[in-house]
């Protein structure tokens, strides 16, 4: 397995690893960070799908401060609160539900006349749980649909002679770190006492069934309502204040109800005066009543239209939430690059698509669980390839500068721009020049290997600077010479009278380097120089792991005999007619030192005759 892909596969295995814990966290209960940012979405979602009609279930009864100021005082006289209930009672409504605590007894006849109003039509009153450390927590004894309802320290109830007539419900309801009510619990728990919330209590009274309580859902006659963890009921508002009709008491007192608003309604009474203090915000209010919070609860169990968010919608949170997260990694391993940051925008948008339209039509898929999962992985990952393509473009950097300082200069450059570069053999005209140091050997072997590497590196760097400077390519370095190529990688009409030019620059230039050698160098190291222009045949030679670029031919063959032709006509430099004439007889051999010829001479190991010029200084 390549380097490459086993990175991928690590981050695609850490990815799953991580995704799935945050899922089976998620499924089994809440995650903190998770439920904090899932909060604000779910806010904004919210805002997003905008207010929706309620249906026509449920009706209002507001203690507000109209009927605070009417009546002089706050909380409202039991007597007052009587007279409501009994305005009420004679419209014919399903329930009517109290959501005041009357725990404290006031005046024995005004809490007599309130009992025998509440008696006179199914009434539910309010209870609250008290928790020990503040707020609501579960508990996980036993199993069963019960296991994980909220276990109160007791329950806070309404006075027994209200009991007596009516139902109870309690009233607490599950708010997120924003104050915000996502969740009403329909059950809660004090030691071996289970206690119905007041929605699940006058649900079941106003549909004359018993709840049926079971995992993730409890069903009320023939309508079965998902529930989430711990048997609570997710909250999805109709608005701000006043969506779910709402009645003045000061309207019930003056005798102005209208029938058609209680007559078949659940009919709740609360408090929304002004510095009561039961308010919540949402996403459509600041401070919606709590009056307002229940009577959404108890529409949503007789309407069935609340949203969805048990334990079946977790597990696809956890399943989007893995899927996301490989996808995302995925596609960041993907080598093209804007075709993957296509493909992620385009799996981005699908998923908050989903997301968005599962929202709007009553499934609560969490967008926090998703984000958490892909978000970190995403970026470590995408960080780690980032590292990890420096270093390569480092290494490769390096890779290219050696190739530049090992490749001939200029010629590394056109192999990177064309890789293709003499694929296929070519034949070309071009010049080809051969230097070569006499005597070599002889040194060697009195100056030892160090001594020897020292001055061949600097013979080198004279050779490349010279034919650098002149437009040539040093094809290869022989030990004490080199092979140039006036033609490479690409052929021009100058190459033969640069290679003429170059011809004479080393020559004066080797004259000075052998020059500054030591004494015991000097004398026992001379130089020659073979030159001539014809076609070779350019490509490339060696095989698939190492390759080379060569050029072959008599041309080459027949420069490089022109060394041996110049060491025996004791001059520096044998150059062929033919690259003159190409050349143009270039004035400035002439003038740069003495030049002789033509001279028909043998070359060894070919037929016939060439005509050569000689150069010394």
């Amino acid at each position: 397995m390549g380097g490459r892909a086993f990175q991928i596969l690590t981050g695609l295995a850490l990815t799953a690893i991580w995704a799935i814990a945050l899922g089976v966290a998620h499924i089994n209960g809440d995650i903190r960070f998770v439920d904090r940012m899932e909060a604000s979405l779910t806010d904004l979602r919210t805002i997003v799908r905008g207010p929706k009609q309620p249906p026509d279930l449920v009706t209002i009864v507001a203690i507000d401060d109209a009927v605070v100021a009417q009546e002089g005082s706050y909380p409202l006289k039991r007597v007052t609160l009587a007279r409501i209930v009994d305005a009420i009672a004679r419209l014919d409504p399903k329930v009517i539900a109290v959501d005041l605590l009357l725990v404290e007894p006031g005046p024995d006849e005004d809490d007599q006349q309130l009992s025998e109003s509440l008696s006179r039509r199914p009434t539910v009153v309010a209870a609250a749980a008290v928790f020990s450390e503040g707020t609501q927590r579960v508990t996980a004894d036993g199993s069963g649909p019960l296991t994980h309802v909220p276990s109160a320290e007791r329950f806070l109830l309404p006075l027994q002679r209200f009991t007596d007539v009516a139902a109870v419900g309690i009233v607490n309801v599950t708010t997120d770190q924003t104050g915000t009510p996502r969740l009403f619990p329909m059950l809660f728990r004090s030691g071996e006492t289970i206690e119905a919330s007041l929605p699940l209590r006058v649900a079941s009274i106003a549909t004359g069934a018993n709840p049926v309580i079971e995992e993730n859902r409890l069903t009320l006659g023939d309508r079965a309502i998902r529930t989430d963890f711990g048997q609570v009921l997710p909250l999805s508002f109709y608005g701000s204040r006043g969506a779910i009709p709402t009645i003045s008491a000061t309207e019930v007192l003056a005798g102005k109800l209208d029938r058609q608003r209680i007559q078949n309604h659940v009919v709740v009474i609360g408090a929304t005066v002004t510095g009561g203090g039961d308010v919540f915000p949402t996403p459509f209010d600041p401070v919606l009543p709590g009056v307002e919070v229940i009577a959404t609860a108890v529409t949503h169990l007789l309407a069935g239209d609340g949203i969805a968010r048990d334990r079946t919608v977790r597990l696809a949170d956890g399943c989007i939430g893995l899927l996301l997260a490989t996808g995302l990694v995925g596609l960041l391993a993907w080598r093209s690059s804007a075709a993957g940051l296509a493909a992620m925008t385009g799996l981005i948008l699908l998923w908050l698509g989903t997301n968005i339209a599962a929202f709007t039509n009553g499934i609560w898929l969490s967008a926090a669980l998703p984000m958490a999962a892909a978000v970190p992985p995403a970026i470590l990952f995408g960080a780690a390839q980032l590292w990890l393509g420096r270093r390569r473009a480092q290494y490769y950097a390096s890779q290219s500068a050696l190739l530049q300082r090992v490749q001939a200069p200029g010629l590394g450059e056109f192999l990177a721009a064309h890789p293709d570069f003499l694929s296929e053999p070519v034949r070309e005209e071009a010049a080809v020049v051969f230097i070569d140091l006499s005597g070599f050997t002889g040194a060697s072997e009195a100056l030892g290997p160090s001594a020897i590497r020292e001055l061949l590196n600097s013979f080198h760097a004279v050779i490349e600077a010279e034919v650098v400077a002149c437009g040539g390519v040093v094809t290869s370095f022989m030990g004490d010479g080199a092979m140039i190529v006036f033609g490479l990688p690409e052929p021009a009409a100058e190459d033969a009278a640069n290679a003429a030019r170059c011809c004479v620059r080393l020559a004066h230039r080797t004259r000075r380097w052998l020059a500054s050698l030591p004494a015991s160098a000097r004398s026992r190291i001379g130089f020659k120089i073979g030159a001539h222009f014809g076609t070779v045949v350019a490509s490339r030679l060696g095989g698939g792991a190492h390759q080379h670029i060569a050029a072959t031919g008599d041309t080459v063959n027949v420069a490089s005999r022109l060394m041996e032709v110049a060491a025996a006509s004791d001059a520096e430099v044998a150059i062929s007619d033919d690259l003159l004439k190409a050349a143009g007889h270039d004035r400035n051999l002439a003038k740069s030192g003495a030049l002789s010829g033509p001279v028909e001479t043998r070359i060894r190991g070919r037929a016939g005759s060439l005509s050569v010029w000689f150069w010394h200084v």
